[in-house]
């Protein structure tokens, strides 16, 4: 395929959103690439001008509004689908509606829009979509610092390398999980009926530089910050040790995966992925603590909480090997790389993040 010329990021200004814009103006450098957002998310708005600095387009429009995007000028080769609601919390406490209508309704407004002026479509989706009661039934042993997957897992899907494509999306899986779930079931549709092609990515936790962080999303950038600027941390749910497990996505490793996908569309297009760091990128609350006390030489205070939330999940690592095999794809970028970066990115620009991170 031709390299994209004309490339729409909706949910360009936000943390993955903005690595991708800076990425794609790196590898296409004569493209018109537009970041759309709504600028919702606290801190996207110090994206703009950095965007804006590197030749990338900022649009700044909603996903829930259908006219926003018809504003657009012109037809586009690729959007990535960036836009979220990302926490899995939002919505449990009251209505889920603003969230629903984010997540689904705007993935509705944007397949509309593909399907008028838009050639190929990358959604990136959640690990979220797996049901919670079938993640809580994993084997698992508890290591001195985490959670551990035993070799033999009971659950289809589940193995001692994580989780694959073929685990289980019946039941609850929280209102965030469901509003992406449908979305790709809206997006295979599409596929299938429209000339639009669309590969679906269902990310774990991707972290890195310039993610604003917080308890509810992005708690890995969360953790490092508060270690600079000296924030009591907690350790909540499943006894109160730090021992849940998650598999981390660095942004760049990301951002190679999605050029490698536009490239081979043709192959890619109505697949569904998970995409995240492994077993080999993988870590504790307990073991991320260490390593934020040898990067930042400091020490927090740490409470243990032992009420688990409905929406929690003792461990989560991804099996990537279906995307591995179809594009010898592989993260490059290891946890510590991840702690490094993030750190050198706060403590880079530790007077503006203050206010957000501190």
């Amino acid at each position: 395929m031709s390299e994209p010329s004309r490339i729409l990021i909706t949910g360009g200004a936000g943390f993955v959103g903005s690595h991708v814009a800076l990425s794609f103006r790196r590898r296409y450098a004569d493209a018109r690439i537009v970041s759309f957002d709504n600028l919702q998310r606290r801190g996207s708005e110090l994206n703009v001008s950095r965007l804006r600095e590197h030749g990338v387009e900022f649009v700044y429009g909603d996903v829930r509004q259908p006219a926003d995007l018809e504003q657009l000028d012109g037809d586009f080769d690729v959007m990535i689908e960036a836009s979220a609601e990302p926490s899995v919390h939002a919505g449990m406490d009251g209505s889920p509606r603003r969230l629903l209508d984010i997540n689904l309704g705007g993935t509705i407004n944007c397949l509309e829009f593909c399907r008028q002026r838009v050639r190929d479509l990358v959604f990136l989706s959640t690990s979220r979509v797996y049901a919670i009661g079938a993640l809580r039934s994993l084997r698992l042993r508890e290591g001195k610092t985490r959670f551990e997957l035993e070799a033999e897992q009971q659950v289809d899907g589940a193995s001692g390398l994580g989780i694959s494509e073929r685990f289980s999306v019946e039941g609850a899986r929280s209102f965030y999980g469901t509003s992406k779930l449908a979305s790709e079931l809206l997006i295979q549709e599409y596929v299938a009926n429209t000339p639009l092609r669309a590969v679906i990515n269902r990310c774990g936790v991707i972290a890195g530089p310039g993610q604003f962080g917080k308890v509810d999303q992005g708690v890995f950038t969360l953790w490092v910050a508060s270690h600079v600027f000296g924030r009591r941390l907690r350790y909540t749910g499943f006894g109160g040790t730090g021992r849940q497990v998650r598999d981390l996505l660095h942004p760049d490793d990301l951002c190679d995966l999605l050029h490698l996908q536009l490239a081979r569309m043709a192959d890619c297009s109505g697949q569904t992925y998970n995409v995240g760091g492994g077993l080999a990128v993988s870590t504790s609350l307990l073991e991320l603590t260490e390593l934020c006390q040898e990067v930042t030489g400091k020490r927090v205070d740490i409470d243990q909480v032992d009420d688990t939330a409905g929406v929690d999940i003792p461990l989560y690592v991804t099996d990537g090997r279906k995307v591995q095999s179809a594009l010898n794809w592989a993260p490059a970028r290891n946890v510590a790389t991840i702690v490094g970066d993030i750190h050198r990115w706060i403590a880079g620009n530790e007077a503006a993040l203050r206010p957000v991170l501190g």
